[in-house]
């Protein structure tokens, strides 16, 4: 079993479906790519998109939505 903070390796990653994130396309391609766990408790493995072999963490559900929210709300928008 994988825990919230914990780094998955290679053979860890089967079965996530990774979505890259839509600011990937928008700012050249450097963010990440996310993907539910397949164990379904709502936690979600996160990659950078530019090296999707090498470290990915897991984040849990609470944290995972109120990452979502502050995106939605612009809190990292780095304009004025």
């Amino acid at each position: 079993m994988t825990h919230t903070g914990q780094v998955l390796g290679p053979g860890d990653r089967a079965g996530i479906a990774w979505r890259i994130s839509s600011y990937s396309t928008n700012n050249g391609g450097s963010c990440v790519e996310a993907g539910p766990l397949p164990d379904g408790t709502g936690r979600v493995a996160v990659r950078h998109s530019h090296h999707p072999d090498g470290t990915a963490f897991i984040v849990g559900r609470c944290e995972w939505a109120a990452f979502l929210g502050a995106v939605r709300n612009g809190e990292f928008d780095d304009r004025p």
